[in-house]
């Protein structure tokens, strides 16, 4: 053998194991994930968030886990989507859990209480103060893992036909309002009713409904609520935040290489804060839209509504935790958190905005 030849059978040898290694790369597994979710395509807000977030953990993965979205009907009804992750139709969906409190009735904390956390304050109750380890014994029975995964700020009140002057108004008014605040304004009198969002609008112009609440400015906006009411109320005490969750199938997240796991942890987090500033920039964008170019009357709710809406609240929870044990225990965990969270926030926030306005 020559010299040359020597050369190249020694440089094919070489060369040979790196050929091997580069080939479980190029031959990895692609995973494809079908998420589900309760709002209309693109839907500023929650729409929008959940589309960002299937686009991430596509990109963050490399593509190794591609997740497609179907919005609310093209898979299941909007109000179907934990049925549909915890029975396999899903692997993920984007939801909120006040639409959950049938199945686990501490849920629709996890979105928002009545007089409740604020956006910052229940991100921290959930990352640092126990709250996402309850979160999930409550959805465990059902195959589910939640995370946070969108957040559309704070909320505004509700769009109402006729103006509100006292208590006395909410009598027998049909209003669009899941969740622990629709319990609120049945114990002051008024008739709540869970309407999937996309159908909110005509039920609001056929007269189905009298009032409804269901975002901030950007998508209520965007629902095109001011066509059929004119009178947008503050505060959202009912609402005071805007949490969406991620439903991901306990099963095939544990499917899942860690990495890929990660990615959706992180890629759910990531989308959770991002939406929150997106959230606060478009609101305010669309709240002066709203009052200047489509008429919209902004009002506050008279005081006897809010001091009896108090009250109804405190009533709610207590018989919300009597409910059963990991209810109270959750009850107490929300309560707990805004007693831990409230002399911070007072000399912070509220002393802050009032010295600024």
């Amino acid at each position: 053998m020559t010299k040359t030849n020597r050369r190249n059978v020694l440089a094919g040898l070489v060369a040979a194991p790196a050929v091997a290694l580069a080939a479980p790369a190029l031959a990895q597994d692609v995973t494809e994930w079908r998420m589900v979710t309760s709002w209309p395509k693109n839907l500023p807000g929650p729409g929008v968030t959940a589309q960002r977030l299937a686009d991430s953990i596509t990109a963050m993965s490399g593509g190794r886990l591609r997740v497609k979205l179907y919005a609310a009907g093209e898979i299941v009804p909007a109000l179907e989507v934990f049925s549909a992750v915890s029975n396999g139709t899903a692997h993920i969906g984007h939801t909120a859990s006040l639409f959950w409190g049938g199945k686990v009735p501490a849920a629709p904390l996890f979105t928002a209480g009545p007089f409740g956390l604020t956006p910052i304050e229940h991100i921290t109750w959930v990352d640092h103060g126990g709250g996402q380890a309850i979160w999930d014994e409550l959805y465990a029975p059902f195959g589910i893992k939640p995370f946070m995964a969108g957040n559309t700020g704070f909320q505004m009140g509700g769009w109402y036909k006729e103006e509100l002057n006292s208590l006395a108004d909410l009598k027998g008014l049909k209003i669009r309002m899941p969740g622990l605040g629709g319990e609120v304004m049945r114990k002051l009198g008024a008739a709540p009713v869970t309407i999937a969002p996309g159908e909110i609008l005509s039920a609001l112009q056929t007269g189905a409904i009298d009032a409804t609440e269901f975002l901030g400015p950007s998508s209520d906006f965007a629902m095109g609520f001011y066509k059929a009411a004119k009178f947008y109320y503050a505060p959202g005490f009912h609402e005071p935040n805007g949490t969406g969750e991620a439903l991901v199938s306990a099963e095939a997240l544990a499917a899942l290489p860690a990495d890929l796991q990660a990615i959706v942890k992180a890629a759910c987090a990531a989308e959770n804060i991002l939406s929150l500033g997106e959230s606060e920039w478009m609101n305010a964008e669309r709240l002066k839209l709203l009052v200047e170019e489509k008429g919209v009357l902004l009002r506050d709710y008279p005081s006897d509504i809010i001091n009896a809406a108090h009250a109804a609240t405190v009533e709610a929870l207590d018989e919300l935790a009597a409910r059963d044990a990991l209810t109270a225990k959750a009850v107490e965990s929300f309560r707990a958190a805004s007693r831990h969270q409230s002399e911070w926030s007072r000399q912070s926030v509220q002393k802050f905005l009032s010295a600024r306005t």
